[in-house]
Order: structure tokens, then sequence, then C-alpha cells
């Protein structure tokens, strides 16, 4: 058969004689989305041309001429001017039928004893490894502002929240290193994925293995892959590491919504709390005075998109017979987009904390005493009373504040002596906010101390 036959014909078309339907054709096809991983496909291709060459399939001389042409192949996407045909049905058939047209019929031995099966899930675990590293050095960068804002502003005192109702005094440091907690495991969620998608599925053949003896262990080494898939049906088939990533995508998107809540409260009227950048606002079409969160905003709705990428996939997954279908061609769109969605989005997230300002002083009218009324009670846990019976009595030391209009730190201390004995001269050192805050230096803590013990854990993590 000449090399332009072989560039026409169908990989599979040998079966049938009647042509595909058009929609069909354009219903079947994934080139254009998986044309984003031809790099990983021709890796993939280069090191089974020399598995070919090792198991004597193909002489030393063809294993070059093969690894020459798709090393032009490659160049062609690099510089843009690959030629994508009416026929490509996905990137591993453009790549290896431009081949073809570019060294003739040896092209058509890439092929020997491999399928699109154990072809695509090594690309994709192939290219997806590679923006592992990049997401890995995305979230470290979120992670990287947020630790040098805190070590800087550690001296701002703001409100603690509970059910959005103002509860203990904190530090703007301790806010934000709560999300950043949050992202450092996230960052360790992500690096414990690479060893379940670094597994090697070429050499499986389209389900049932590789005749020909195809050295699986230096496919392995040779594609950087830390082990190798020991079931060939398994290897086509398997997409959990696509779910997981999945899975991991969306929690990183929920702990970035709920950073980005954070802010949008904060950066109302109403608090007044920070300030976001001009970069990352934008105004409104009517109302000339306001300036939107928008950028939060999109962090936030974006969650709920990749969410439904991992919810669809499972559900995509959950009901397939062994080994490969053609379902599974819904594994890369979700998996791209999580990809695109999450890079941006912490992208996104590093540029407003690096620009925000933060308004201390707002922060610090916002600090009032009936916060400190869990301070009260822990007074008197100190003079040695039960932590339920101080409780009791602090509380009503809030109810006759707030009968006679007046803060707590305003009761005479006759008055609080007819609510507890055990109050002294020394309960007027309760009603400071810096000395409370302070006072919680168990590790965990917003004290000074602990803001520090919290970004020099964080630094050593980013640091590995």
């Amino acid at each position: 058969m000449s090399a332009e036959a072989l560039t026409k014909q169908k990989l599979w078309g040998g079966r049938f004689t009647g042509k595909t339907d058009p929609l069909m054709h354009a219903f079947n096809q994934s080139l254009s989305y998986d044309k984003r991983m031809h790099s990983a496909d021709i890796r993939g291709s280069i090191a089974y041309a020399k598995s070919l060459c090792l198991a004597g399939l193909l002489t030393q001389e063809e294993a070059e001429k093969m690894t020459q042409g798709l090393q032009l192949v490659e160049k062609e996407w690099q510089d843009g001017t690959f030629e994508i045909k009416p026929d490509d049905e996905d990137i591993h058939t453009a790549n290896e039928r431009r081949l073809s047209e570019l060294i003739g019929p040896l092209g058509g031995k890439l092929h020997t004893g491999r399928s699109r099966n154990d072809q695509v899930a090594t690309d994709m675990r192939l290219w997806l490894l590679d923006q592992v590293e990049e997401l890995e050095s995305a979230v470290k960068a979120v992670i990287g502002v947020i630790v040098e804002r805190a070590d800087k502003e550690k001296a701002i005192l703001m409100p603690g929240y509970t059910h959005l109702q103002r509860a203990q005094p904190i530090r703007w440091s301790h806010l934000i290193l709560f999300h950043a907690f949050s992202l450092h495991s996230d960052l360790q969620r992500l690096q414990e994925l690479v060893p379940r998608i670094s597994v090697l599925p070429l050499g499986s053949g389209p389900l049932a293995g590789n005749p020909f003896l195809v050295d699986r262990e230096f496919l392995a080494k040779e594609l950087g892959f830390q082990s190798i898939a020991e079931n060939s049906m398994w290897g086509v088939a398997d997409r959990d590491f696509v779910a997981e990533f999945l899975m991991w995508s969306s929690l990183c998107m929920v702990h970035l919504s709920k950073l980005a809540e954070d802010l949008i409260i904060y950066s109302t009227s109403e608090f007044g709390f920070i300030t976001l950048s001009d970069a990352y606002s934008t105004g409104s079409s009517v109302m000339p005075q306001k300036k939107n969160p928008d950028s939060l905003e999109l962090l936030r709705g974006k969650c709920g998109r990749v969410f439904g990428n991992m919810s669809g996939f499972l559900m995509t997954l959950k009901g397939l017979p062994s080994t490969y279908n053609k379902d599974l061609q819904e594994d890369k769109e979700p998996m791209f987009d999580a990809v695109d969605t999450v890079g941006a989005s912490l992208r996104i997230a590093e540029g407003v904390l690096s620009t925000l300002k933060v308004n201390g002083e707002k922060m610090a009218e916002a600090l009032t005493m009936d916060m400190l009324a869990t301070e009260l009670a822990e007074y008197l846990v100190r003079k040695g009373m039960p932590f339920r019976e101080t409780h009791h009595v602090s509380g009503r030391a809030v109810a006759l504040a707030e009968s006679l209009q007046v803060p707590i730190s305003a009761l005479t201390l006759e008055q609080y002596k007819q609510l507890c004995p055990l109050f002294e001269a020394d309960v007027a050192e309760v009603f400071n906010f810096e000395s409370s805050v302070e006072r919680r230096a168990a590790i965990g803590g917003p004290s000074l101390k602990m803001i520090d013990r919290q970004v020099a854990v964080l630094r050593e993590a980013l640091s590995k």
C-alpha cells in the first residue's frame, strides 16, 4: 500500500466498506481538544519506537528515521504549521498520518503491537504529570503570598467571627493563614496524587497485552513513570487518576471559593476591612460609585464548574463494562477544563492577595468589649471556678451591661463582685484586646509567637 493510501485510511478502516457519516465523524473525533497533548503523544511514540528497535522489530536506522520524523511533526506543532486533515480523528491518528507523509510506509510500523487504547492512556498521564507540576507551583505561589503578608501584618487585630457574628479578637494574619493551611493540605494531596498518575499503560495493547515482548521497564524509565500497569485491561481502562484529579480540583476550588467569600464580605462598605486593587475589580454600567469584586466572585462561581466536571465524569465511569469503551473519550474535556480553571483561579487569587490593601484602623474599630466575655469567664477559671459556672457569670455580666447600655468594661468592681465575689481589681486587665490575643499562645493560637510558628511551618513546607 502506498504512503498516500496509508495516510488516508483510518486506523480501524479495514473491516468497513461504507463511508462514515460526516456527522458521525464529527461526533467521534476528539482532535479539536486532544491536540493539546501533541507533545505527550510524540514523546510516547519516540519511546515506543526505541522499544520496537530493542525488540528487533525495527532496525537502528529505521528507529532513528522514525524518531527524526516524529521530531519534525512536533516542530510543526510548535511552529503552528501542522495541517489538520478532515479524516484526522484524534491526536494519535493525526501525528501518525503526518509521520507517514514525512517518512513513507515506515511510519505504519509505529503502531506495531500498540493500540490507541494504551496510547491515549499514556498520553493523558504524561500530560497530566506536567500540569500537576505547574499547579503545584501555582498553589505554592498563593501560599507564599499569604505567608509574607501574615509575617508583615501580624500586628493588625480584627474581630474573629463564628456564624458571621463577632466572637473573639484575632490577628488578621491568623485569618489569612487559615486559608494558607487549607491550601497547604491541597498541596500535600496534589503531591500524593503523583504516584497514582505516574503509572505506565504503554505496552498493554488494546486490552490483552503486547505480543512482541516490548520492554515495558525500558518504556517506564524512558518516559519517567514511577511504576508500570501490572494488568493490561486495567492499564487501558483505568481513569481513576482523572477522577481523583477532578476531586482534588474540586476541593482546591472550594478553598479558593471560601477565601473569595471572606474577602468579598470584608471588602464591603459595611465592613471596609480590606480594599481590592483596581486591577482585580470592575465597575457598574449604571452606578458609577460601585467597585465590584468580580475577580473574587468568579473564583467563587468557578468552583461549581469544576465540581460539575467531577460529578459528570463519575457518572460516565459508574456503569462501564470492563476495559476500554468509547465513553472514556469523555475523560479529556473535564480534565483539560479543570486544569485550565484551577490554574487560572490560583493565579487570580495570587494577584488579589498580593495587591489588596488592609485597613487596620477599620478592623480595630470593629473590636467591641463584648468580644472579651469569654476572657471574663477565663479570668474566673484562673481564680478556681469551674468553666461551666464562669460561663454563666460572664453571661450575667453581659446582660447587666446591656441593661445599663454600657460596655462590660464600664461595669464597676462593686457590680462585678455582686455577680461573683471572686472578682478583684485586676479584672480590669481583662479588657485589653492585645492581651486577649497574646494569652492564646498554645500551638495553633493567634499570639505573635504562634503566628511566627505558623509562618515557619509553611515556609518549611514551601521549601521542600
